[in-house]
Protein backbone atom coordinates (compact mmCIF):
# COMPACT_ATOMS: atom_id res chain seq x y z
CA UNK A 1 0.00 0.00 0.00
CA UNK A 2 1.10 3.77 -1.03
CA UNK A 3 2.13 6.33 1.32
CA UNK A 4 -0.26 9.22 1.56
CA UNK A 5 2.29 12.30 0.70
CA UNK A 6 -0.80 14.67 1.60
CA UNK A 7 -3.78 14.18 3.71
CA UNK A 8 -6.66 17.21 2.93
CA UNK A 9 -9.64 16.54 5.06
CA UNK A 10 -13.13 18.95 4.63
CA UNK A 11 -10.49 21.46 4.57
CA UNK A 12 -12.19 24.83 4.09
CA UNK A 13 -10.44 28.41 4.20
CA UNK A 14 -11.92 31.93 4.06
CA UNK A 15 -10.70 35.56 3.34
CA UNK A 16 -12.51 37.32 5.40
CA UNK A 17 -16.04 36.52 4.42
CA UNK A 18 -15.13 35.07 1.39
CA UNK A 19 -14.83 31.46 0.65
CA UNK A 20 -11.55 29.77 -1.06
CA UNK A 21 -11.69 26.83 -0.46
CA UNK A 22 -15.06 24.77 0.86
CA UNK A 23 -14.99 21.20 2.40
CA UNK A 24 -11.82 20.37 0.50
CA UNK A 25 -10.95 16.06 0.88
CA UNK A 26 -8.26 14.74 -1.04
CA UNK A 27 -5.42 12.52 -0.80
CA UNK A 28 -2.67 12.56 -2.81
CA UNK A 29 -0.14 9.69 -2.46
CA UNK A 30 3.73 9.41 -2.55
CA UNK A 31 5.00 9.31 -6.38
CA UNK A 32 1.87 11.16 -7.33
CA UNK A 33 1.65 14.00 -10.53
CA UNK A 34 -1.33 15.29 -9.61
CA UNK A 35 -2.28 17.96 -11.80
CA UNK A 36 -4.98 20.57 -10.40
CA UNK A 37 -6.85 22.48 -12.37
CA UNK A 38 -9.86 25.56 -12.53
CA UNK A 39 -10.96 29.05 -13.37
CA UNK A 40 -9.08 32.39 -11.77
CA UNK A 41 -10.50 32.60 -8.38
CA UNK A 42 -11.34 29.14 -7.94
CA UNK A 43 -8.82 28.32 -4.75
CA UNK A 44 -5.85 26.65 -6.59
CA UNK A 45 -2.99 28.90 -5.32
CA UNK A 46 -5.32 28.78 -1.28
CA UNK A 47 -4.67 25.21 -1.81
CA UNK A 48 -1.04 24.91 -2.30
CA UNK A 49 -0.80 27.56 0.49
CA UNK A 50 -2.82 25.42 2.29
CA UNK A 51 -0.85 22.23 2.09
CA UNK A 52 2.40 24.80 2.69
CA UNK A 53 0.82 25.79 6.43
CA UNK A 54 1.18 29.93 4.38
CA UNK A 55 -2.76 29.99 4.83
CA UNK A 56 -4.41 29.11 8.41
CA UNK A 57 -7.67 26.31 7.61
CA UNK A 58 -10.80 27.75 9.23
CA UNK A 59 -11.99 24.11 9.18
CA UNK A 60 -10.62 20.78 8.50
CA UNK A 61 -6.91 19.43 8.56
CA UNK A 62 -3.95 19.21 6.06
CA UNK A 63 -1.05 16.89 7.15
CA UNK A 64 1.95 16.75 5.22
CA UNK A 65 3.81 12.90 5.70
CA UNK A 66 1.31 12.49 8.77
CA UNK A 67 2.37 16.00 10.15
CA UNK A 68 0.87 19.94 10.13
CA UNK A 69 2.33 21.44 6.73
CA UNK A 70 5.53 23.26 7.78
CA UNK A 71 6.53 20.62 10.67
CA UNK A 72 8.77 18.65 8.87
CA UNK A 73 11.54 21.44 7.48
CA UNK A 74 12.79 20.88 4.04
CA UNK A 75 9.42 18.74 2.82
CA UNK A 76 7.81 20.59 0.81
CA UNK A 77 9.36 22.53 -2.19
CA UNK A 78 7.37 25.45 -3.64
CA UNK A 79 7.63 27.13 -7.08
CA UNK A 80 5.35 30.63 -6.95
CA UNK A 81 3.74 31.70 -10.05
CA UNK A 82 6.03 34.08 -12.33
CA UNK A 83 4.06 37.47 -11.60
CA UNK A 84 4.68 37.30 -7.60
CA UNK A 85 8.40 37.75 -7.50
CA UNK A 86 10.54 40.59 -7.89
CA UNK A 87 12.92 40.31 -10.94
CA UNK A 88 14.15 44.07 -10.32
CA UNK A 89 16.10 42.79 -7.03
CA UNK A 90 19.77 42.93 -7.73
CA UNK A 91 20.80 39.74 -7.39
CA UNK A 92 22.46 36.89 -9.47
CA UNK A 93 20.26 33.64 -10.88
CA UNK A 94 23.19 31.57 -8.46
CA UNK A 95 22.36 33.38 -4.99
CA UNK A 96 18.64 33.27 -5.56
CA UNK A 97 19.31 29.13 -6.10
CA UNK A 98 21.24 29.14 -2.61
CA UNK A 99 18.91 30.51 -0.65
CA UNK A 100 16.70 27.18 -1.32
CA UNK A 101 19.40 25.81 1.12
CA UNK A 102 18.79 28.08 4.05
CA UNK A 103 16.70 25.93 6.64
CA UNK A 104 16.94 28.53 9.64
CA UNK A 105 17.29 32.01 7.83
CA UNK A 106 19.80 34.59 7.46
CA UNK A 107 21.93 35.26 10.53
CA UNK A 108 24.87 37.97 10.93
CA UNK A 109 27.92 36.41 9.24
CA UNK A 110 26.23 33.42 7.77
CA UNK A 111 28.07 32.04 5.29
CA UNK A 112 27.03 29.14 2.49
CA UNK A 113 29.34 25.56 3.06
CA UNK A 114 30.83 24.19 0.41
CA UNK A 115 28.15 21.24 0.04
CA UNK A 116 25.55 24.13 -0.31
CA UNK A 117 27.37 25.29 -3.04
CA UNK A 118 27.91 21.82 -4.84
CA UNK A 119 24.75 21.04 -4.26
CA UNK A 120 23.17 23.92 -6.12
CA UNK A 121 25.70 24.24 -8.74
CA UNK A 122 24.98 20.43 -9.73
CA UNK A 123 21.10 21.23 -9.65
CA UNK A 124 21.77 24.51 -12.06
CA UNK A 125 23.92 21.55 -14.40
CA UNK A 126 20.67 19.42 -14.53
CA UNK A 127 18.18 21.80 -15.05
CA UNK A 128 20.40 23.17 -17.58
CA UNK A 129 21.19 26.91 -16.97
CA UNK A 130 24.54 26.40 -15.14
CA UNK A 131 26.27 29.15 -17.35
CA UNK A 132 23.77 32.00 -15.97
CA UNK A 133 24.86 31.17 -12.49
CA UNK A 134 26.58 34.78 -12.22
CA UNK A 135 23.58 36.63 -14.51
CA UNK A 136 21.29 39.05 -12.61
CA UNK A 137 17.62 37.83 -12.37
CA UNK A 138 16.41 40.97 -14.29
CA UNK A 139 18.47 39.58 -17.38
CA UNK A 140 17.14 36.13 -17.35
CA UNK A 141 14.16 35.48 -19.91
CA UNK A 142 10.97 34.00 -18.27
CA UNK A 143 11.87 30.23 -19.18
CA UNK A 144 15.41 30.97 -17.47
CA UNK A 145 13.85 32.38 -14.29
CA UNK A 146 11.52 29.61 -14.03
CA UNK A 147 13.81 27.21 -13.98
CA UNK A 148 15.69 29.21 -11.73
CA UNK A 149 13.02 29.02 -9.66
CA UNK A 150 12.97 25.51 -9.74
CA UNK A 151 16.12 24.98 -8.70
CA UNK A 152 15.68 27.15 -5.43
CA UNK A 153 12.81 24.36 -4.48
CA UNK A 154 14.37 21.66 -5.61
CA UNK A 155 18.12 22.64 -3.79
CA UNK A 156 16.30 21.77 0.06
CA UNK A 157 15.70 17.99 -0.95
CA UNK A 158 12.33 17.98 -0.74
CA UNK A 159 9.98 14.92 -0.91
CA UNK A 160 7.18 17.06 -2.41
CA UNK A 161 7.55 19.68 -4.96
CA UNK A 162 4.55 21.94 -5.35
CA UNK A 163 4.23 24.06 -8.25
CA UNK A 164 1.98 26.84 -9.45
CA UNK A 165 1.44 27.91 -13.00
CA UNK A 166 5.43 27.65 -13.60
CA UNK A 167 4.67 27.84 -17.59
CA UNK A 168 2.55 30.36 -17.50
CA UNK A 169 5.39 33.16 -18.78
CA UNK A 170 7.36 30.63 -20.76
CA UNK A 171 8.41 30.12 -24.31
CA UNK A 172 6.93 26.86 -26.24
CA UNK A 173 10.58 25.48 -25.90
CA UNK A 174 10.88 26.53 -22.06
CA UNK A 175 7.32 24.94 -21.41
CA UNK A 176 8.44 21.50 -22.85
CA UNK A 177 11.54 20.99 -20.93
CA UNK A 178 9.99 22.43 -17.84
CA UNK A 179 7.35 19.10 -18.44
CA UNK A 180 10.16 16.82 -19.53
CA UNK A 181 12.17 17.92 -16.30
CA UNK A 182 8.91 17.54 -13.73
CA UNK A 183 8.71 13.93 -15.67
CA UNK A 184 11.99 13.18 -14.73
CA UNK A 185 11.54 14.36 -11.01
CA UNK A 186 8.60 12.51 -10.60
CA UNK A 187 10.87 9.19 -10.32
CA UNK A 188 12.07 10.58 -7.66
CA UNK A 189 9.51 12.88 -5.36
CA UNK A 190 5.27 13.80 -5.10
CA UNK A 191 4.84 16.66 -7.48
CA UNK A 192 1.50 18.77 -7.06
CA UNK A 193 1.39 21.20 -10.57
CA UNK A 194 -1.21 24.12 -10.77
CA UNK A 195 -2.27 24.97 -14.41
CA UNK A 196 -4.11 26.66 -17.05
CA UNK A 197 -2.32 24.07 -19.43
CA UNK A 198 -5.14 21.38 -20.21
CA UNK A 199 -3.12 20.24 -22.97
CA UNK A 200 -0.16 19.40 -20.45
CA UNK A 201 -2.27 17.77 -18.20
CA UNK A 202 -3.89 15.36 -21.07
CA UNK A 203 0.24 14.27 -21.70
CA UNK A 204 1.44 14.51 -18.27
CA UNK A 205 0.04 14.12 -15.18
CA UNK A 206 -0.94 10.93 -13.87
CA UNK A 207 -3.92 12.14 -11.93
CA UNK A 208 -6.10 15.04 -11.79
CA UNK A 209 -7.81 17.53 -9.67
CA UNK A 210 -10.65 19.84 -10.62
CA UNK A 211 -10.98 22.93 -8.20
CA UNK A 212 -13.57 25.63 -8.29
CA UNK A 213 -13.77 26.60 -4.65
CA UNK A 214 -15.34 23.05 -4.39
CA UNK A 215 -13.52 19.68 -5.43
CA UNK A 216 -15.48 19.34 -8.79
CA UNK A 217 -13.72 15.98 -9.96
CA UNK A 218 -10.15 14.01 -8.74
CA UNK A 219 -9.23 11.00 -10.77
CA UNK A 220 -7.69 10.30 -13.93
CA UNK A 221 -6.43 13.30 -16.29
CA UNK A 222 -9.66 12.88 -18.86
CA UNK A 223 -12.36 14.39 -18.35
CA UNK A 224 -16.37 14.13 -19.24
CA UNK A 225 -18.24 16.86 -20.74
CA UNK A 226 -20.52 17.54 -17.50
CA UNK A 227 -17.33 17.92 -15.16
CA UNK A 228 -15.68 20.53 -17.84
CA UNK A 229 -18.53 22.15 -17.42
CA UNK A 230 -19.04 22.26 -14.12
CA UNK A 231 -15.53 23.36 -13.08
CA UNK A 232 -16.15 26.76 -15.46
CA UNK A 233 -19.59 26.97 -15.74
CA UNK A 234 -19.69 27.31 -19.41
CA UNK A 235 -19.56 24.53 -22.25
CA UNK A 236 -15.87 24.40 -22.97
CA UNK A 237 -14.13 24.02 -26.28
CA UNK A 238 -10.12 22.77 -26.17
CA UNK A 239 -8.16 24.34 -29.08
CA UNK A 240 -4.73 23.10 -29.87
CA UNK A 241 -2.73 24.97 -32.28
CA UNK A 242 -6.06 26.45 -33.78
CA UNK A 243 -7.52 22.42 -33.85
CA UNK A 244 -10.39 21.26 -31.63
CA UNK A 245 -8.74 18.96 -28.86
CA UNK A 246 -10.06 16.65 -26.77
CA UNK A 247 -9.46 15.41 -23.63
CA UNK A 248 -12.56 14.33 -22.79
CA UNK A 249 -14.59 11.03 -22.02
CA UNK A 250 -17.92 10.44 -23.09
CA UNK A 251 -19.94 10.89 -19.77
CA UNK A 252 -20.07 7.99 -17.38
CA UNK A 253 -16.46 6.43 -18.76
CA UNK A 254 -14.57 5.65 -15.69
CA UNK A 255 -15.59 8.64 -13.46
CA UNK A 256 -14.48 8.90 -10.64
CA UNK A 257 -14.87 11.91 -7.56
CA UNK A 258 -13.52 12.57 -4.48
CA UNK A 259 -13.56 11.72 -1.15
CA UNK A 260 -15.79 13.85 -0.34
CA UNK A 261 -19.07 12.50 -2.46
CA UNK A 262 -18.90 15.26 -5.12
Amino acid sequence: MSKTAVQIEHLSVYYGHTPALRDICLDVAEGEYLGIIGPNGGGKSTLLKAILGLVPADAGTVKVYGEKPGRRRGAAGYVPQFSSVDKRFPITLLEVALTGRLSQGLSPFFRYTKDDLEAVESLLERVGIAHLAHRRISDLSGGEFQKMLIVRALAAQPALLLLDEPTASVDAASRDQIFTLLQELNRSMTIILVTHDLMAISAHVRRLACLNEVLVYHGEPQLTDQVVNSLYGCPVELIAHGVPHRVLREHGEGEEHDSCGF
